[in-house]
């Protein structure tokens, strides 16, 4: 009977993020970089802005649209990196990576409302969806290193 309420409260989760997401936006500006992706197999398209500053993003934002899995990972991403330095966002989105995989992957790393999505393991199929967001944010993080030594 646990395993039905945690799964009902996992649930529960995906879809407040997914009705009511966090950081939906655009972000523009000096220290903003922003990539779009997509999922072809299953249609999703994502935009994700960051606003570093001092090694940090102070401020993420995106766009998309696509099934519950994908928007409300996005939302969920948005929260877990907002405030992070860059080093510790690679970390994060590569234990997402990994724990969306069903594979062993850091528990001490806190993926806030993220770690609802632990069970998309068990449906292949919606691993893209759950790490497009994540993806997404890794090629803005290159972008801006880019950007970066590009000005110096």
């Amino acid at each position: 009977m646990l395993f039905n309420n945690l799964d009902q409260l996992y649930r529960s989760v995906i879809m407040d993020h997914y009705k009511k997401p966090h950081n939906r936006g655009e972000l523009d500006g000096d220290h903003c970089v922003t990539v779009n992706m997509n999922n072809p197999s299953c249609g999703d398209k994502i935009q994700v802005s960051l606003k570093i500053e001092d090694n940090k993003v102070v401020d993420v934002k995106y766009l998309g649209s696509g099934c519950a899995i994908s928007q409300s990972s996005a939302s969920m991403m948005t929260e877990a990196i907002k405030g992070l330095a860059i080093d510790k966002i690679h970390q994060l989105t590569f234990d997402f990576s990994e724990m969306v995989q069903g594979r062993e992957h850091n528990d001490d790393m806190d993926l806030g409302d993220a770690e609802a999505l632990h069970g998309v393991s068990q449906y292949p199929a919606r691993i893209k969806c759950a790490t497009l967001a994540w993806k997404a944010v890794e090629k803005a993080l290159r972008e801006a290193d880019k950007k970066e030594k590009s000005h110096q």
